[in-house]
């Protein structure tokens, strides 16, 4: 039997370039060798979206994103965190063996008791308990479907260490193997994907290209890209360039060293550099947009594709959460 995978997915903004081949192309791939498992982690986004409307676009536009780029409903479960109740019990049970102190270390708290401190305010101003009870509540994401690996960034090795230290406190406490402890995959090998001003593309830095936006939307974001003054007849060096860092995203082998041969060679100036990674980024972009339009536009079909996933994940959870409470004598 295949082991379990599972990714989150949190609706906060528009998807980009950056999420593409960081995240979403690898955990894609996932499919290939894991049973695979993606959630809409939209209780997550509520401490930061409080606008009805709001979340409920970025719910449907992010479920919409990732179909478009290529997951398949019918190879693997796809739901909505909100739509599987059992999380939220796990989540209530998992607290009676968490440490307030093990909640004290969590990353996200942290900066934002920093922050404030920062300037001198009340170290907790601005922070609810859900951003307190974050790692409890991803915790019982993970723990709830018997999860083998969970992909992760560096940055979020420590909410999967958090779920093994709660799931081997309630395995030890009844003497049993009752929740299954997790690993992080690490996705260490994945390269840095520059913005338009050569740092890490994010939306945190306001430097994304949208991966599902207009035409024309798409070259005006691209012609944006911050570049030096060189002039059109001046030598220009591929490497360290985040056009064509960009460029070889999207291009053959071939047309990535005609472009290389014409920075070295002089006489191309940003401009044309840029109009060529916007052919080659639309080229590629194109069928994924379409397919993506033609998802958002029929919502009632969207929703059902998740309901659909939340029975699947439900008939799991509810299993885990059957042993959980004859374990502890809630049954």
């Amino acid at each position: 039997m295949r082991q379990i995978s599972l990714t989150g997915i949190k609706p906060t903004g528009d998807l980009h370039i950056g999420n593409f081949f960081g995240a979403m192309r690898p955990a894609l791939q996932l499919a290939e060798s894991y049973e695979a498992r993606y959630f809409i982690a939209d209780y997550h986004a509520l401490n930061s979206v409080k606008d009805a409307a709001e979340l409920r676009t970025h719910i449907r536009a992010v479920a919409a994103g990732w179909l478009a780029a290529g997951l398949d409903p019918d190879k693997v479960i796809f739901y909505r965190q909100s739509a599987v109740p059992e999380t939220f019990e796990l989540s209530t049970l998992l607290m009676a063996f968490t440490a307030k102190g093990l909640m004290n270390r969590a990353h996200a708290y942290k900066a934002s008791v920093q922050a404030n401190l920062d300037k001198q305010d009340d170290p907790d101003s601005g922070v609810n308990m859900g951003l307190f009870t974050y790692p409890v509540l991803m915790a019982a994401d993970i723990l709830l479907f018997d999860t083998d690996i969970v992909p992760v960034g560096k940055d979020q090795v420590q909410h999967v260490e958090m779920a093994q230290d709660i799931a081997q406190a309630i395995n030890f406490n009844y003497k049993a193997e009752l929740l299954r402890v997790p690993q992080a995959q690490m996705r260490e090998n994945f390269a840095v994907i520059p913005g338009l001003d050569g740092r890490k593309m994010s939306k945190s830095y306001g430097n994304t290209i949208p991966l599902f936006v207009p035409e024309k939307q798409l070259r005006k974001t691209i012609m944006r890209i911050v570049t030096n003054s060189q002039a059109v007849d001046e030598v220009k060096d591929p490497e360290g360039c985040q056009v064509f860092a960009l460029y070889t995203l999207f291009a053959t082998p071939a047309e990535q060293d005609s472009l290389a041969a014409r920075y070295r060679a002089g006489g191309m100036g940003w401009g044309e550099a840029k109009e060529a990674l916007f052919q080659a980024v639309n080229r590629e972009l194109s069928p994924l947009r379409q397919r993506y339009e033609a998802i958002l536009a029929d919502p009632a079909g969207l929703d059902a594709i998740l309901a659909r996933g939340a029975l699947k994940a439900r008939a799991i959870a509810g299993a885990t959460i059957g042993r959980l409470r004859a374990a502890i004598g809630m049954d």
